[in-house]
């Protein structure tokens, strides 16, 4: 008798873990401190799964994750409103941290989304240096909103609370680079991003860190990662624009900035966004095909290891 494949679907909130486990339907629920991490490896590696599932949480899953990766289970990170759009889809719109689970599992099961490991020590470093300095820039932010309508009773201390936050951004920053320096495979990479023209160190750092696909994929996945490849909304006799949605917020936002950049300061992305405003696209269109075309030269230099050139670029 030929043995069912396993899908495993995990829940992961602050406190708890809970998990589902399909076709047996068995479910239970562990701590997500490190015994009842160490117990919930130890019974997934007696189940052999095909496949776990867990969603990004903001980082609660970074330990969980990081167990069942160096036990080598078969694991998948995904994106949540992935998950909640597969139950609206099923008719399941209850929401309960064991219904989760069961819908985790069953995700694993329909979709089979493709297992990549955990991204290492240094990538994860990264990952919170950058989260970081985006928490850093909206305070400050914050504040210097407040200042422009703030009391001169207060505005002393508004503006001390700026210096400190400068300050600290200044820290963050050098930490970035001290940890993309300290590693030669990660400098490799930052040097052959910034030598393209408009690629500075924020979009090559946003990129080494959230993106660590990039180099890996085809052109088509790697646009439809971030969220810039247009998709279809046609229907029956309708046709309608295409669009960009989805994907990778943070590293969309930063790559429209280097884009920016690039339409003045990169003689293809210049040239490629005057022809398409020559051609009557709107300027916002043509901007997001720039970044489109941006993120794949990026992509095919960090595959082909080639630095920025011309007539590579042109030809890749």
């Amino acid at each position: 008798m030929v043995k069912r494949e396993c899908f495993i679907g995990i829940d992961v909130s602050k406190a708890y873990l809970d998990m589902a486990v399909l076709p047996t339907g068995e479910r239970w629920r562990s701590p997500n401190d490190e015994p009842g991490i160490a117990s919930l490896v130890n019974r997934l590696l007696g189940l052999q799964p095909a496949l776990v599932v867990l969603e990004a949480t903001g980082g609660f899953e970074a330990p969980v994750a990081g167990a069942m990766a160096a036990a080598c289970l078969p694991l998948a990170v995904v994106n949540p409103r992935q998950v909640r759009d597969f139950a609206k889809a099923t008719g399941r719109l209850a929401k309960t941290d064991a219904l989760d689970a069961v819908i985790l599992a069953r995700f694993a099961e329909a979709v089979r989304p493709d297992v990549r490991p955990l991204p290492d020590a240094d990538a994860q470093e990264l990952a919170a240096l950058l989260q970081r300095r985006r928490q850093i820039i909206e305070m400050l932010v914050a504040e210097k909103n407040r200042l422009c309508s703030s009391h001169s009773s207060i505005s002393k201390s508004i503006k001390r609370n700026i210096d400190w936050l400068e300050k600290q951004l200044a820290e963050v920053d050098g930490n970035l680079a001290d940890t993309i320096r300290k590693s030669p495979l990660w400098r490799e990479k930052d040097n052959l991003l910034k030598s393209a023209p408009g690629v500075g160190p924020v979009l090559a750092v946003t990129l080494l860190a959230d993106l660590p696909e990039l180099g890996s994929l085809t052109r088509k996945q790697i646009a439809a990662l971030v969220g810039v490849a247009p998709l279809n909304r046609d229907s029956g006799t309708l046709r309608g624009k295409r669009t960009i949605w989805g994907g990778r917020a943070n590293v969309r936002q930063t790559l429209y900035m280097s884009a920016l950049a690039a339409t003045r300061h990169n003689p293809v992305i210049r040239d490629f966004y005057e022809r398409l405003r020559v051609a009557g696209k709107p300027g916002k269109v043509a901007l997001i095909a720039c970044m489109r075309k941006l993120l794949t030269i990026l992509n095919a230099m960090l595959k082909h290891q080639m630095p920025w050139k011309e007539n590579f670029i042109q030809t890749a």
